[in-house]
């Protein structure tokens, strides 16, 4: 890969940024990084600190961006209400693109998500969309932050001559220590929980979830479908889902990671039993955990999202992904499930995040 793709990848500190700007770096890109702060990102070539949330601060931070020819925005902000988070985020890529008004841009990603077909937070699931979803399906009534992005992108991509892509992940499977939305660690963390204190291993969620057919993502598959639709000339100007290309049923997957932990999984007591409310004690007895086993010291807050494994586990309806418009176009990438999460489980015990 020539040096002259140069990517600048925003929210380079979750999971898709961090994960799309290591593959690119291991494919010869020369690799900008844009989060809210300075940090110290080993994989990357340059790093801005830039609050896309205020015009004048980013303009200037992203004045060491003007060499860059291909954005993922891979970051969103979330607020009170959608209304907000409409009006923050599309002011946040707004200024982003504004802020590298001068640079060669040959293609825009931007990755989303389910919420595309499923509503906003303030609207979520009030449709019963057909699954599974289907790329050309229309957008639903109402506001929803990510057709603001969407709107944002196209706006700059007409006006400026790029391409662009949109990726609708799944829930995201992979390791980053700080992001708010990690179901595999999640899962890690309650399972380590439930062996050192003899809790059941139940699964939290809704019957409907856990008799459905759905699916995830493997963040190490949607880097890859970055890099492949930011140079594949056939995939311009196209959304694309974004899913392992298996399908299971929590019904099996639940027994899968119990084993992997070598604790039983407890009968599925018929309704939701969430992690939140479950988990309430956990910063003690993580504490203890990381003593009795020399873990590193990382407050049980910054690696489980309750919350929000919660909201995926406890849906009502069933939830997974159609791929034609990338797999037509000859992206055929592949994860197996049950190693998207066991890998991550592997790198949490190598890095001793988790108990061995």
């Amino acid at each position: 890969m020539s040096d002259k793709n140069i990517a600048l990848i925003v929210g380079a500190t979750g999971l898709s940024g961090s994960y799309t700007g290591r593959h690119l770096k291991k494919n010869g890109w020369t690799v900008v990084t844009v989060s809210r702060s300075e940090v110290d990102i080993d994989w990357s070539d340059r790093h801005i600190a830039a609050d896309l949330t205020d015009a004048a601060q980013s303009a200037e931070a992203l004045a060491a961006a003007s060499d860059v020819t291909h954005v993922f925005y891979c970051t969103w902000s979330r607020q009170a209400n959608e209304d907000e988070n409409v009006r923050v985020n599309a002011l946040m890529i707004r200024n982003l693109f504004d802020g590298i008004a001068e640079a060669p841009i040959k293609h825009a990603a931007l990755v989303t998500g389910l919420k595309h077909y499923l509503g906003s937070f303030d609207d979520y699931a009030k449709v019963t969309p057909y699954t599974p979803f289907l790329e050309s399906s229309p957008r639903l009534p109402g506001p929803n932050f990510y057709y603001a992005q969407e709107d944002v992108l196209f706006e700059m991509a007409e006006k400026r001559g790029f391409n662009w892509s949109v990726h609708r992940p799944h829930t995201m499977i992979g390791f980053v220590v700080g992001n708010y939305m990690n179901m595999a660690v999640t899962l890690a963390v309650y399972a380590s929980i439930c062996k050192h204190t003899g809790r059941p291993f139940v699964y939290p969620g809704s019957p409907q979830q856990y008799n459905a057919v759905t699916d995830v993502t493997d963040a190490r598959l949607l880097a890859e479908q970055l890099h492949w639709a930011a140079t594949t000339p056939e995939a311009a100007n196209t959304p694309f889902n974004t899913a392992n290309g298996d399908v299971f049923r929590w019904t099996w997957l639940w027994q899968q990671i119990a084993d992997y932990f070598g604790i039983e999984a407890a009968k599925y007591p018929g309704q939701p039993t969430p992690l939140e409310a479950q988990m309430a004690d956990a910063d003690a007895i993580w504490k203890e955990i990381v003593a009795q086993h020399g873990l590193q010291d990382i407050p049980v807050s910054k690696l489980a999202s309750w919350w929000h494994s919660d909201a995926d586990l406890g849906r009502e309806l069933e939830c997974f992904t159609d791929m034609t418009n990338s797999r037509t176009l000859g992206f055929d990438a592949y994860r197996s499930t049950r190693k998207s999460f066991t890998d991550v489980f592997d790198e949490l015990r190598a890095r001793k995040i988790i108990p061995a």
